[in-house]
């Protein structure tokens, strides 16, 4: 029904028949008008003159028979009409509430029916109800906690490979940690993280491990492998392949050319987001003196320089342009991308550091939203010398997946920051290795001997995988190590004379391949490592090798406190992404390993592991897990 004004009480009037024949569906019909007789019923009540209250409802009683009328079709109708119909009506009933909400803007029941409105022609678009369905209540369907949108890439988990059919393995190195400090985030809130949320090797790659540095840049850094029996199955063993990244002195820099790409978007509008964002780059640019230039672009519906390439040491005019920046609009990351490199291209500088730091929840919504297109645009400027860092920040809309893609196509690592601690371990105490790069396009091809090896699994860089074909293929782009950077690789393997192996022998095999050893000496060989790299200014890659001998293997008991501490992360991340690798592990024995296994912790960020190990078990007991999406 719809309800007028006459004279100082409000009185329901009823439709005719004939104009509730002509409304275009049941479901539409009944949304229009439990909707409308709200708003026009707060209107009537805000005591205008009756004669204006009386000429707005003939008018909008007009307007809508004659729209009705025009629209009207049979009952059963296509989808696509049906959907048509939706938008029409809709546009209709906002076009109506802002006529109403001029006459009753101080009235607060109209104001909460017209929010209630906005909610609902912002849902009719999005949902797909059957038209045959029965209808719920308006605030039934619109008084629900906001959506999860967080976006997440699901790789499949790395399964067992027999080395008899599949003996090499081929993957990019991986430097980033977002995945890790993003899943402490969730985890400190006191909720599991969706499997889809963990990688593995950022778990890994987050902790300092005391590995041999290298002795020049000239082999910019250490190779180290090691064996030991697995901690859940002795008849198991697990292969380590470490790499230290070379420390240049800071003194022989050239300087550094930094690009501070921020999102000012209304989506960055919250304390754990814009304000950290902020305090943050105050701490990075603390460690700048007057042979860096930083420039500041920001970004929401449109773009914009807020500080021209200025001299680190300015810090005056640096802090004060980012105490300035406030949040609203919509986000068009695009274009303060194209406005970024061009100031990195004015300020560059030659045989220095070149890079745009792009800091953002990631939720690019207008301008080019073809993320393809943008990670295009990122790989031509990375071939000019311009790396590209990315800091996220937030929860709620976070899309940790193009953060990910964005930092790998701008040769640059992606950092998540969850409180302002983080924030000093990536911009202060870790800033020459996530800015400085000392060797690009690293990977590394493992080969197992088929003689000695049954099986194998890469635990972990799931979405680093390359074909073994490109191993050699300089044209194809891998990860990058900055200065002092560590990279751990864990793989689990099964010997030829396990009684614990995941597969079969193949009936056939034996007789294709070499002796099978039943007793292994020391100075057999498991397999062989290689690595591929590029000198920062070279296109052409050096060859690294290493072998791996059964004389290597030890009791895991013996092996050193780093290598039990990586296990014990790369168990917990396994862990809590449901792995079937790990039923035989639990949060217990993880906490317990990584205690005991503690060292050294200056930073208290092991500590800080343990605490978290000691979460999932508890949040995983009541039940508070999220499965992946696979």
């Amino acid at each position: 029904m719809f309800i007028t004004k006459a004279k100082s009480k409000c009185v329901p009037k009823t439709i005719p028949s004939s104009a509730l024949s002509s409304m275009p569906s049941p479901l539409s019909k009944v949304r229009i008008s439990v909707v409308a007789a709200a708003v026009v019923f707060a209107t009537a009540c805000a005591a205008p003159s009756p004669d204006e209250s009386t000429t707005v409802s003939k008018q909008a009683k007009s307007q809508e028979v004659a729209e009705e009328k025009q629209h009207k079709v049979p009952h059963r109708v296509p989808h696509k009409v049906i959907e048509k119909r939706k938008e029409i009506a809709s546009q209709k009933e906002i076009e109506r509430v802002q006529v109403a909400g001029q006459r009753v803007s101080g009235n607060k029941m109209a104001k909460m029916v017209m929010a209630d409105i906005s909610a609902y022609t912002s849902h009719a678009n999005k949902a797909e109800i059957s038209i045959h369905r029965p209808i719920t209540p308006v605030y039934d369907q619109f008084m629900t906690p906001p959506v999860n949108t967080e976006n997440y890439q699901s790789p499949e988990i790395n399964g067992v490979k027999m080395v008899t059919v599949e003996p090499v393995s081929t993957f990019s190195i991986d430097v980033d940690t977002g995945s890790y400090t993003n899943a402490r985030r969730m985890l400190t809130q006191g909720t599991m993280p969706p499997a889809d949320a963990i990688r593995i090797e950022e778990f890994i790659n987050y902790f300092d491990y005391n590995y041999p540095q290298p002795k020049s840049i000239e082999q910019p850094f250490s190779v180290n492998t090691a064996l030991s029996t697995a901690p859940w199955n002795e008849q198991r063993h697990l292969l380590r392949i470490a790499l230290k990244g070379y420390q240049p002195d800071m003194s022989d820099s050239k300087g550094s050319n930094l690009v501070f790409l921020l999102d000012v978007s209304g989506s960055m509008n919250q304390a754990n987001k814009l304000p950290l964002l902020k305090r943050s780059l105050m701490m990075l640019s603390n460690q700048l003196n007057d042979n860096d230039k930083v420039s500041i672009v920001v970004y929401a519906g449109a773009s914009g320089v807020v500080l021209e390439p200025t001299d680190g040491n300015n810090k005056s005019a640096i802090n004060n342009a980012l105490e300035k920046l406030q949040a609203g609009g919509s986000t068009n990351g695009a274009a303060g991308i194209k406005q970024a490199y061009q100031l990195a291209e004015k300020a560059f500088i030659e045989g220095g550091v070149n890079r745009v730091i792009l800091a953002t929840d990631g939720d690019f919504n207008v301008g080019m939203v073809d993320h393809k297109a943008l990670i295009d645009l990122i790989k031509k400027e990375k071939d000019k010398g311009i790396a590209l860092t990315t800091l996220g920040f937030g929860q709620g809309n976070y899309n940790d997946h193009l953060m990910e893609q964005l930092a790998d196509a701008g040769n640059g690592n992606y950092a998540y920051i969850d409180n302002i601690n983080e924030a000093r371990k990536v911009l202060v105490d870790e800033l020459q290795s996530n800015m400085q790069i000392i060797a690009k396009d690293v990977k590394i091809q493992v080969e197992f001997n088929p003689s000695t090896v049954a099986e194998y699994r890469l635990i972990g860089y799931e979405n680093r995988k390359l074909a073994n074909e490109d191993f050699n293929n300089d044209k194809i782009d891998a990860g990058d190590i900055g200065a002092g950077h560590r990279v751990t690789a864990l793989y689990e393997i099964s010997l030829v004379n396990s009684q614990s192996k995941f597969n079969d022998d193949l009936r056939y095999s034996k007789s294709a391949n070499t002796k099978i050893a039943q007793n292994i000496n020391a100075s057999d060989e498991l397999a062989y490592v290689k690595l591929r790299y590029k000198q920062p200014n070279q296109d052409n890659s050096q060859l690294l090798e290493a072998k791996v001998t059964f004389g290597q293997a030890s009791s895991f008991a013996e092996q050193s406190d780093d290598f039990k501490f990586a296990t014990a992360v790369a168990s917990f991340a396994q862990r809590m992404k449901s792995s079937k690798f790990t039923d035989s592990i639990d949060y217990q024995w993880i906490a317990s390993t990584a205690q005991q296994a503690k060292g050294r912790d200056e930073f208290g960020y092991r500590s800080e592991f343990i605490q978290l190990v000691r979460n999932a078990g508890e949040l995983s007991t009541n039940g508070n897990v999220i499965e992946s999406t696979n």
